[in-house]
Order: C-alpha cells, then sequence, then structure tokens
C-alpha cells in the first residue's frame, strides 16, 4: 500500500509528463487530496462507486460546479488507469446545470480610464498588452521581450493555455510603450520582471494588485478583474467587424462556440450594418 504522498509525487510526474500547466496540476493535486480527506480508507481502495456516491454528495450539499466535478472525475480516472494501473469503468452522473454568465464589458473610455489611473510605467506597459494583445493574465507574464515582432506587428505566445502557441496583434501605441518600458527597466529574461529580482517572473498577486487599485482609482463601478480585458479585446474586435473566426485564432479558443458567446454582449445594432445591396452598381 503506498502512501498517500508516494501516490501524490507519481501523480505530478504524470501531469508534468502530459505537459499540464503548474495551475492545472494544483488543481488537479488539490482534487486528489480532497477526495483521500473524505474517506477513511486509503485512496487506492475507493471503488468508483464510492466515488460517485461522494460526488453526489457534494452536488447536493456544497452546490458545487460543473467545472469542479469534472476536475474530479479527470483526476480521479488518471490515478485510477495510469498510477494505480486500473480499467476505467466510465462514471456516469447528472452534473450540475451550468448558468451562462456573461462577462462585464468596459467601454473604452472606462478601459482609457483604468490606463490612466497607473502611473507605474511597467504596470502601464502589462495592462496595455493585456487588453490590446487579449492575452490571458498567465500569457503577459510568461511573455519575453523577443515574443514582440514590431517587423510583423503581432505577439508571439508560446505555451498558451492547452500548451498551444499563437500569434496575436500587437498595437502600435502599445509597442510605444513597450518600447519606453524596456529602455528604462531593462528587464534581462521577462518582459515583465520584479524590481531587484532579474530574470523572474512578476508575480500574478502583483497584477491582480494593479489591475484593482486602477480600477478603484479610476472609480469603475464594474467588477472588473484581469481577464475582463481580455473580454473587452474580443467584444471591441467584433464590434468593429473583425470576423469572429480571426477572433478566434487570436485568442486561443479551441472551438468557436467559445468565440461565438461575444456575440452576446457585443454592441452590434441594425443601424451600424449596410445591406450588401448598397454596395451594387445598380
Amino acid at each position: 500500500m503506498k502512501s498517500i504522498e508516494t501516490l501524490l509525487s507519481s501523480f505530478e510526474r504524470e501531469l508534468r509528463f502530459r505537459n499540464y500547466s503548474a495551475s492545472s496540476i494544483r488543481t488537479y493535486k488539490t482534487a486528489i487530496l480532497l477526495l483521500d480527506k473524505s474517506f477513511d480508507k486509503p485512496i487506492e481502495e475507493i471503488t468508483c462507486n464510492e466515488f460517485k456516491h461522494f460526488l453526489y454528495k457534494k452536488v447536493d450539499a456544497d452546490d458545487l460546479s460543473t467545472s469542479f466535478i469534472n476536475q474530479q472525475i479527470s483526476a480521479f480516472k488518471i490515478l485510477q488507469v495510469d498510477i494505480l494501473e486500473r480499467d476505467w469503468n466510465p462514471i456516469r452522473i447528472k452534473r450540475p446545470r451550468k448558468n451562462l454568465k456573461l462577462p462585464n464589458i468596459l467601454s473604452l473610455e472606462e478601459i482609457n480610464l483604468i490606463l490612466n489611473a497607473i502611473s507605474n510605467m511597467k504596470h502601464r506597459a502589462m495592462v496595455s498588452l493585456m487588453y490590446s494583445a487579449g492575452l490571458r493574465r498567465s500569457e503577459v507574464l510568461a511573455i519575453k521581450p523577443q515574443n514582440i515582432d514590431s517587423k510583423r506587428m503581432r505577439v508571439k505566445v508560446e505555451n498558451g493555455k492547452g500548451g498551444k502557441d499563437r500569434y496575436t496583434i500587437l498595437s502600435a501605441k502599445t509597442l510605444d510603450t513597450l518600447r519606453l518600458h524596456y529602455r528604462y527597466n531593462r528587464p534581462k529574461v521577462y518582459l515583465f520582471e520584479p524590481n531587484g529580482k532579474p530574470g523572474q517572473k512578476l508575480s500574478t498577486a502583483t497584477i491582480r494588485s494593479v489591475v484593482k487599485k486602477a480600477v478603484e482609482k479610476a472609480r469603475i463601478a464594474k467588477k472588473v478583474s484581469c481577464h475582463t480585458f481580455r473580454h473587452c479585446f474580443a467584444t471591441h474586435l467584433l464590434e468593429n467587424n473583425i470576423n469572429l473566426k480571426v477572433i478566434q485564432q487570436m485568442m486561443g479558443h479551441s472551438s468557436l462556440k467559445t468565440t461565438s458567446r461575444y456575440l452576446q454582449v457585443a454592441n452590434i445594432t441594425p443601424e451600424n450594418i449596410s445591406s450588401p445591396f448598397d454596395g451594387l452598381n445598380v
């Protein structure tokens, strides 16, 4: 019988071999630890039926999200099949209905107020890049100077969500801000590094704090997170008549269905649409 520490070590090695991100590894390990604490028996003795009952109780008692249930199932499956080398009995449970929550979208004026509320050059460059290129928080923190292609005006995102690389657009105004930041701060490895710690990534806590303080200073009443700027990027492109498929590629979405939800928040009215007939020479 293996200890939970030994199982977790093997479990983490398996996830690293699959090229899971550090955040995904933490999430899956937390799922296994929760399972271990919920039973008065070694985790390798938990049967699939017991695991199903555990999930049913969690859904009923704690009103947990669909994503949480899926994470639990995925973690348990990897443990069973790849670590304990057992056959997998597919688990079929009724998942909680997922509510569709539409993101808050900022106007251009509100984004301008937020950026103008950031006096630190490095921090302003960071938030500007996050919005203007539609980057996830983890992606902007991992950007390196060589990922900024000023010749072709694009940004290369390496090892994004799902381990995928992609290209997105580089704003000319953002490029000017990035150049000022680079000349002043001289980062060594990552484009945004902590003061006095060359070669290290800026922390997620720092970028969260920068956004929170700027939103408060700009007196924006809407709930705003780092990810809000990515939502705004996609929505504003859609409002500027950029093809949905192009937006999907820049956002790094695997499915067009994910990108299409921005149709529900984009301000597209009949007044902004012209009939193709008006382009005819008749």
